[in-house]
């Protein structure tokens, strides 16, 4: 009966995203199989948002707090990576003001090219440095909302649809606010095209 059982219960990590946030109500071990999925993808957020330093603490935040709210996952929803994403977000809302101190400090940072002439690396580096602080104050300056459409939409690839689940905010919402900030970097950045703004911000 024993191996019967066994047999009948399907292998979670071939559970979809919901199965699994479902399964972990009653068996709240299964659980780290949704940190294992998207842990990588979550910490590369943070990091990006607020420095490598504070990434690993506020990872284990995130998933913390996702843990305790997954009785009210929507398990209509296969892909539980833009709720994480929206929980993550938030976790970068309570540090607000320590993303802002890491884009100011930013500024002084301008990759160099190691394959380039000395002149060609001078030239690249005070381009560089000049695009990136100017984006850097824009991204600073932002409406919160708006910035985390923006990023979610230029670091995490995330559709409008996807931000919308992570924000909880409607479809259309995402798009004005994207609309805006991208108005608003253009401003910024002296009428710089749109393929440059977001070349500048997916590498930021």
């Amino acid at each position: 009966m024993r191996r019967l059982r066994q047999a009948e219960t399907p292998d979670v990590g071939a559970m979809t995203d919901a199965a699994v946030i479902a399964r972990s109500v009653r068996e709240p071990e299964t659980f780290a199989v949704i940190f294992d999925r998207h842990a990588p993808h979550i910490h590369r957020y943070l990091a990006r948002r607020l420095g490598a330093s504070a990434a690993d603490d506020l990872v284990a935040e995130t998933f913390l707090a996702a843990f305790r709210r997954r009785e009210r996952f929507d398990t209509d929803r296969p892909n539980a990576r833009p709720w994480l994403y929206g929980i993550a977000t938030n976790v970068v809302a309570q540090q607000r003001r320590t993303e802002e101190r890491e884009y100011r400090l930013r500024q002084a940072y301008a990759p160099e090219t190691p394959e380039a002439s000395p002149a060609d690396r001078v030239a690249t580096a005070v381009t560089a440095r000049s695009l990136r602080r100017q984006l850097l104050d824009a991204l600073a300056v932002l409406a919160e909302g708006d910035r985390d459409v923006l990023l979610l939409v230029a670091w995490e690839d995330l559709s409008y649809d996807e931000v919308a689940t992570a924000l909880a905010i409607p479809v259309g919402t995402v798009r004005s606010r994207l609309h805006r900030a991208r108005r608003l970097l253009r401003e910024r950045l002296d009428g710089e095209s749109s393929d440059t703004i977001e070349e500048v911000v997916s590498n930021g």
